[in-house]
């Protein structure tokens, strides 16, 4: 392991960072808590063509990344930039995606299907374009690997702080919008104050991402004089010659779903098994709590221990926080417990792929001679939103089989024994699964010796 050298990357630029990933992910947090929400009990449509809606979106998503990934590594902007200015130019499509997807046209079953599908994919392709400064702009801001902890640890705390202002705080601003009047569970009536909200988190975004804009900077340049483009087949081939790059899109799209899982879960648990949103609350407000706190850990811990045994201790502390929830999931304590374990295991697993995807881009740019950061930076967010997908599919299915009613939240009656039960696991059994997963990839995992062993091979080369 390479000794660690003094970071230089000032206070003011880390806390841009973690404006942009505090304001990307409240809203991000908003859609992924709400948007089934929105289709299913405000447009009340059909669970099965909701799931449909989220699978073409994932498979555009599939068709779109590479070919934007591509594209945008081979631009270069008048400023000698590759990643930053797509802050500049992201911001208000991205806000206008959001706004747009909670939006109630008033018109037929048919044509809200039709209208989901065309705005669901104008606003991954925005979102496409938002991960590219998202997962990238730590790599080019300095190549020193106490910055990129640094940085990562504060993106991070971004992280959690707006994973509970998107779940937390929105039945609050809901609330002060005219919604959840004489009612707990959200349903149809609410749909002014849930547009009226995703208009307020879209002048949120627009401000995290130009503070991010106007604080950082690109340092990090590619040392060989290859400025021709690349294709998108040599492209991939570049990246698969990277195992590294594999295993850790893998575990990504894991962790991914780990999130996803307690993000909806839990809204989905208060609502339909104890019949109250309001109770989602504090259970994510303690879980905003203990990530910001493991955000802060997280570099310590790492320093203390390395990467890899941080990564298995993140899945460790998931799985053994699961538990008591499994044995007794009535118990509002093993709840709560399982809110601090989750936001302390997604912390700690943030900060560790993240820094994994900063030497990642080093390992390409030895690998090929060419840096590659934009096309690793939405490869991962690809391997996200697939997560997020997978799990909004699979639980709309599951809850559509179980014999889901979205009329019972505006009777303000709780679903069937059988629903129950499904969001239940989705909450309990599922994610220590995914866990499980994780920590027997992490034993996979060595990205330093790949990283030792690419940078041998270019000193033999030039010897």
């Amino acid at each position: 392991m390479k000794k660690e050298k003094k970071g230089k990357i000032g206070l003011l630029e880390k806390l841009g960072f973690m404006s942009f990933a505090t304001s990307s992910t409240t809203l991000i947090s908003f859609k992924n808590t709400y948007y089934k929400y929105f289709l299913t009990s405000i447009l009340l449509i059909n669970p099965i063509a909701a799931s449909n809606i989220i699978l073409l979106g994932t498979i555009w998503d599939i068709v779109n990344d590479p070919l934007i990934g591509v594209w945008a590594n081979n631009i270069q902007f008048r400023s000698k930039e590759k990643i930053r200015p797509w802050l500049l130019y992201t911001a208000i499509p991205f806000a206008v995606g959001v706004v747009l997807l909670f939006t109630d046209f008033h018109v037929s079953e048919r044509w809200d299907i039709i209208l989901a599908l065309v705005v669901f994919f104008f606003y991954e392709i925005a979102n496409t374009f938002r991960g590219i400064p998202y997962n990238g702009m730590a790599s080019l801001a300095s190549q020193e690997y106490s910055d990129r902890k640094s940085i990562n640890s504060f993106r991070s705390f971004g992280v959690s702080l707006g994973s509970g202002l998107g779940t937390v705080a929105i039945p609050l601003i809901v609330k002060a919008f005219g919604g959840l009047r004489d009612h707990k569970v959200i349903n149809s009536s609410d749909s002014p104050a849930i547009f009226r909200t995703a208009v307020l988190l879209g002048v949120i975004i627009a401000f995290g991402f130009l503070l991010h804009y106007f604080t950082s900077k690109e340092r990090v340049k590619q040392t060989s004089e290859k400025e021709e483009k690349i294709n998108i087949v040599d492209t991939y081939k570049a990246l698969f010659r990277c195992k590294s790059w594999v295993k850790n899109m893998f575990y990504v799209m894991f962790y991914g779903i780990s999130g996803s899982l307690m993000q909806s879960s839990i809204t989905y648990f208060c609502a339909y098994v104890l019949n109250d949103s309001s109770k989602a609350g504090p259970v994510m407000g303690i879980y905003l709590l203990f990530s910001m706190v493991f955000a802060l850990l997280g570099p310590k811990i790492d320093s203390l221990i390395g990467r890899k045994k941080t990564m298995v201790l993140a899945a460790l502390i998931l799985i053994l926080g699961r538990i008591p929830f499994i044995i007794d999931p009535k118990n509002y304590a093993f709840l709560i417990l399982t809110s601090i374990t989750t936001g302390a295991s997604l912390s700690l697993s943030f900060i560790m792929f993240s820094t994994n995807r900063n030497m990642i881009s080093d390992i390409v740019e030895l690998q090929n001679g060419r840096r590659l950061d934009t096309i690793v930076s939405t490869g991962d967010s690809l391997a996200n939103k697939i997560a997020s997908g997978v799990v909004d599919k699979i639980t709309l299915m599951a809850l559509a089989a179980a014999g889901f009613n979205a009329a019972l939240a505006d009777q303000g009656l709780l679903q069937n024994i059988s629903t129950q039960n499904t969001i239940i696991a989705f909450l309990g059994i599922v994610p220590v699964i995914i866990a499980l997963c994780m920590m027997f990839l992490v034993m996979a995992i060595d990205i330093q010796k790949e990283y030792d062993e690419a940078l041998k091979a270019v000193e033999n080369k030039n010897c």
